[in-house]
């Protein structure tokens, strides 16, 4: 089967065969242990390490480091990048960091973004006045989503974080695509879901200082934020089919009416919250932990509950992959590992 792929599934070198790692869930996320990321991204054998990273990344969907105190923006930049040109993806020869539309704006380095919780607090956090928030269920997405091409790799590095809070979760689109009885899965395979993030168009739309430039990728121009991509996406790095569907800026299923879009939008919502064994959760313990994740594996959502416990810091670099797409020949995790038990 794996003869007639788009892109060939990329298999680990054993680089990283002596590491030792801590698995987070039987299905979703890896920690490594006692490791010095900047040798891995400086030393000699830096290519062959990185490769391997991130193919883990994206077989695991997410991995963390803890401490990487000596790690600074340049470094995370060099990272973020090379995972994206050594994974063996589809248009690595066009493909580089991604860069927020509002970078300029906010007066960011457009290959990394400041992400400060007084900022966050002030613009996101709105609820309804007087009321308390009884769902989060809408924070759950994939980076860059609304981009014709989106990210595949972020990596997220906290440099001040608060005594307690701040978690992000995430959940394994390969599961959520295998947790599908096979009639939807083939029905799933079918079909497409549009993207909207129009209160980033109207931001940009307002703005003195937009990003002129293609965000990382010749393809990622508009700035209408709306684009369609399939509904299951096979990531090429695995060959694995996962479901390509977060809540966040998701407005419509394509080609069915608008009853039955909600209707499965809201049973793909009701798979990402109910079941919490194909979520991870990452807990921040100190300033230098980084955290980096294969957008075509997870989704993730921040949690929003760690204001007045003090500032939270930190930057993230996030290399472009290429444009969605389904290739009838990929197969699922569930699928792959089976074959080869």
């Amino acid at each position: 089967m794996h003869s007639t792929l788009v892109a060939q599934p990329q298999k680990l070198s054993g680089a990283l065969r002596d590491v030792k790692v801590k698995h987070i869930t039987p299905c979703l996320g890896t920690e490594f242990v006692d490791v010095n990321l900047k040798e891995w991204i400086t030393g000699p054998d830096s290519d062959a390490k990185l490769r391997d990273l991130a193919i883990t990344i994206s077989q695991r969907g997410v991995v963390a480091f803890r401490g990487q105190t000596d790690i600074d923006e340049v470094l995370q930049k060099q990272l973020a990048e090379r995972l994206g040109k050594l994974s063996g993806k589809p248009d690595a020869a066009t493909s580089g960091l991604w860069k927020h539309p509002m970078c300029l704006a906010r007066g960011d380095d457009p290959d990394i973004a400041k992400l400060d919780s007084k900022v966050q607090q002030s613009t996101h956090w709105t609820f309804e006045e007087g009321m308390p928030r009884q769902s989060a269920a809408d924070e759950w997405h994939t980076d860059g989503c609304f981009e014709v091409r989106p990210p595949d790799y972020t990596s997220l590095r906290m440099t001040t974080i608060p005594p307690t809070g701040g978690d992000t979760l995430f959940a394994s689109s390969y599961e959520l695509y295998d947790r599908l009885s096979p009639p939807f899965q083939k029905m799933f395979e079918t079909l497409s879901l549009r993207y909207d993030c129009n209160t980033l168009a109207k931001a940009v739309a307002a703005s003195d200082k937009p990003y002129p430039h293609p965000r990382g990728a010749p393809e990622n121009t508009a700035f209408d934020f709306n684009v369609v991509h399939p509904l299951v996406r096979t990531n090429p790095v695995t060959g694995w089919k996962g479901l390509y569907a977060g809540v966040l800026f998701a407005k419509r299923i394509e080609g069915v009416t608008e009853l039955e879009s909600k209707q499965l939008q809201d049973k793909i919502q009701r798979l990402i919250t109910e079941n919490h064994d194909l979520q991870a959760r990452i807990q921040w313990q100190g300033p230098g932990d980084i955290v980096i994740w294969d957008n075509r594996a997870v989704l993730h959502a921040a949690t929003q509950d760690h204001a007045g416990l003090g500032p939270r810091i930190g930057w993230r670099a996030t290399s472009v992959g290429e444009k969605p797409y389904f290739d009838p020949a990929s197969v699922s995790r569930k699928q792959s590992l089976a074959a080869s038990a």
